[in-house]
């Protein structure tokens, strides 16, 4: 299996991870992702250290509290492939938080480096913004959950839901050069989600010179570290994609660099 591949260990309870990222196993400095998989009634408890993070209710509705704020019966969306915004908390770096899960509840922990600017707050599906990106074969479903433009030190975190036989990330595109106002050099992760779950999503990751250049088969429930390089996706006919991304580095903006062989697909159609 491709190092660019993390797969899910054993089915978490309570407050192990299903699935762990950190700087460290992903041989990088910025984004940190984890997935946990709670029943009703069982709880997550965790400080943050020197991190801020966002917590996504990918699934499932919880009760979830930081050292100053709590918030009860938050989230909606039982599947991510109802398509609608989910509900997230943002909390700061030098803080901690409490999940308690309502239902049966999936949750993403983005983290990145805090400096601790931004107080704890509630982000709801009303405050997310909803973009259709691309047309034809190229178009998908955005929803903006911390994008640059809302409070935060670090992080960036979008999800994207790609229909069958589409492409999303495309024209490919990277962000791995810290030459703005050009490109931003960003960390990035992919976890993805699949519909029906025996299928897979193809994602490509290569660069310039081809020192890395791999095309990944990748199943629901895994993630995939993109370190460098343009990092395009595509779903099979037949299954849905959805991913959520989680980004970071040493400046907090999103600038892409297209692959100059297939730039022109961004042009608008005549």
């Amino acid at each position: 299996m491709s190092h660019l591949i993390v797969s899910p260990g054993a089915p978490g309870a309570g407050d192990r991870p299903v699935l762990s990222i950190t700087p460290e196993s992903a041989g990088w400095d910025y984004v940190g992702f984890e997935t946990y998989r709670l029943r009703a009634g069982e709880k997550l408890a965790r400080p943050t250290g020197d991190s801020e993070v966002c917590l996504v209710l990918v699934e499932g509705i919880a009760h979830v509290a930081t050292s100053e704020q709590s918030w009860r019966d938050v989230g909606k969306r039982m599947s991510v492939f109802e398509q609608t915004p989910p509900y997230a908390v943002y909390v700061p770096n030098d803080d901690r938080y409490e999940v308690e899960a309502v239902t049966d509840l999936e949750l993403a922990v983005c983290r990145a480096p805090g400096r601790g600017n931004h107080a704890a707050r509630l982000i709801t599906p009303a405050e997310i913004g909803v973009e259709v990106r691309g047309e034809g074969a190229t178009q998908r479903f955005i929803h903006q959950i911390l994008p640059e433009g809302q409070p935060a030190d670090s992080l960036l975190v979008v999800e994207v839901f790609t229909p069958q036989g589409h492409w999303s990330s495309f024209p490919p595109h990277k962000h791995d050069r810290d030459a703005l106002p050009e490109e931003s050099l960003l960390e990035e992760t992919y976890y993805y989600r699949v519909q029906p779950e025996q299928g897979f999503a193809i994602q490509r990751v290569y660069t310039d010179d081809r020192s890395l250049d791999e095309t990944l088969a990748v199943k629901n429930g895994e993630a995939v570290l993109v370190p460098k390089g343009y990092h395009p996706v595509s779903a099979p006919p037949g299954y849905d994609v959805y991913y959520l991304n989680v980004m970071a580095g040493p400046v907090r903006t999103w600038k892409f660099y297209n692959d100059p062989d297939h730039a022109w697909l961004a042009q608008p159609r005549k």
